[in-house]
């Protein structure tokens, strides 16, 4: 059975920038954050497995937004027994799990630090959060206070 432990977790980048709009005061902005993930493992140690969790939110021509959000989490698990791609899909779930309350957190902080309506992103499972993860199987994570620290 899979095991694994988060040793660490880093805010890669946080940033907010202020988007000057010619709007009406009554305009509504739909603001429809993008996630992102990727999961590698160390090359100098196979059982470390780092983790990058992404939120950004981008003002573009077709879709104007009255800023540009980016917070980027970086974990580093140790990961033990990984063998099978059903393993692989587990820790991916879990390891978002373990790190999108951070991400959501950050999110919250930078809006409310600038000064604006903190957004506050849902509370997901991180098993809905990526398509690819979604599947007939769906897993909750179990929190080991031995194994998490």
């Amino acid at each position: 059975m899979i095991e694994y432990s988060m040793k660490a977790l880093t805010a890669d980048e946080l940033s907010f920038k202020v988007n000057h709009i010619q709007a009406a005061p009554d305009t509504k902005f739909e603001i429809k954050p993008m996630f992102s993930r990727q999961i590698r493992h160390a090359n100098e140690n196979p059982k470390i497995n780092i983790v990058m969790l992404e939120c950004k939110i981008e003002s573009t021509e077709d879709s104007p937004k009255p800023f540009n959000l980016l917070a980027r989490f970086v974990g580093v698990f140790e990961v033990q027994n990984m063998n099978t791609e059903e393993d692989r899909r587990f820790f991916a779930i879990n390891a978002t799990e373990t790190m999108f309350p951070f991400l959501r957190a950050a999110v919250a902080n930078l809006t409310a630090d600038a000064l604006i309506n903190p957004l506050t992103l849902p509370v997901v499972s991180g098993a809905t959060l990526f398509p690819d993860d979604r599947g007939g199987a769906q897993y909750t994570l179990n929190l080991d206070p031995k194994v998490v620290n």
